[in-house]
């Protein structure tokens, strides 16, 4: 695999900062993550934290160096993420629990597939047009796409996430066949929530991603003023083309198989993750199909 790759996260107006973001690649596989811990609900920086690395632990299990059946992992990674903030809630003692929103991207091959959860998005460019975007798990989003008739409360309220009491809805979108020169952006609502999606569209165009995802967060931070949310963004260029190389041009070629690379760093709660069992990844796999029947209907 060859791409370029571009991240940054900033504070904002806010006082701490709760996004987190990163990325992992084997010789034939890259994993691309990011989460927004959610305010209103204590520690929001632990939930992504924590969102990040049972995912990345996970992937480094299973990428040897190919995921076998991607959409399955996405799914099972995100239920197994749910479930360890969950623990964390419960071995703190807290009475409410940290809460996360994710969205996480594997290509593999000559394609991508994504999961998501609650309204961190992943765009696709292709040829300086939007290919596609997830929707947000808000009344709002699914009001517009005709999926629900909510008139009486605040429709950008998320009605799911990871860490909340109830189990997360998410959807998982792909394989989608990459070309040349295709861009994936993932961001936290901080960027998009300030910037049109054709503000997004337009720097991803005409600009490689080293440069293109600074000044979009920079742009972001502008019109979100002294209030401004944290900003996050994680951007790749597939097969980057010879006129958009940079530094940060990466290519696997060389790796050998066993060799997991990785951005997300480790932390204080790295102990919680290497618990991380087959029997908790089983009660993860129980919950899937309960989430896409949910999901399923939803749609319907």
């Amino acid at each position: 695999m060859k791409f370029s790759v571009f991240q940054v996260s900033r504070k904002g107006g806010r006082e701490k900062n709760e996004d987190r973001m990163g990325y992992c690649y084997t010789r034939e596989s890259g994993l691309f993550v990011l989460a927004d811990g959610m305010g209103g609900h204590p520690e929001g920086e632990v939930a992504a934290q924590l969102a990040l690395q049972t995912i990345s632990a996970l992937y480094q299990k299973e990428a040897r160096p190919l995921v076998k059946d991607i959409p399955e992992f996405l799914s099972i990674s995100l239920m197994a993420a749910h479930h360890q903030i969950i623990r964390y809630a419960s071995e703190k003692g807290m009475l409410d629990t940290p809460r996360t929103t994710l969205v996480a991207a594997i290509v593999q091959g000559t394609s991508a597939t994504w999961v998501h959860c609650g309204d961190s998005r992943l765009y696709v460019v292709r040829d300086n047009e939007l290919l596609t975007r997830t929707r947000d798990h808000s009344y709002l989003e699914q009001q517009s796409a005709g999926v629900v008739r909510m008139d009486r409360i605040n429709r950008n309220i998320l009605f799911t996430c990871l860490g909340s009491p109830t189990k997360p809805v998410f959807d998982v979108t792909g394989p989608v066949t990459l070309q040349q020169g295709d861009k994936i952006l993932l961001c936290s609502d901080g960027l998009w929530g300030s910037l049109t999606d054709l503000d997004i569209v337009k720097r991803l165009s005409t600009q490689p991603v080293s440069e293109a995802v600074p000044d979009l967060v920079e742009m972001a931070l502008r019109k979100g003023g002294e209030h401004s949310d944290n900003v996050t963004v994680i951007a790749f260029e597939w097969e980057t083309p010879d006129s958009f190389e940079s530094t940060r041009g990466i290519s696997t070629d060389s790796i050998s198989d066993g060799v997991f690379a990785s951005t997300i760093q480790a932390g204080v709660l790295d102990t919680m993750v290497e618990d991380l069992d087959d029997a908790a990844i089983e009660r993860s796999i129980a919950e899937i199909n309960e989430a896409i029947r949910r999901s399923a209907a939803r749609k319907n």
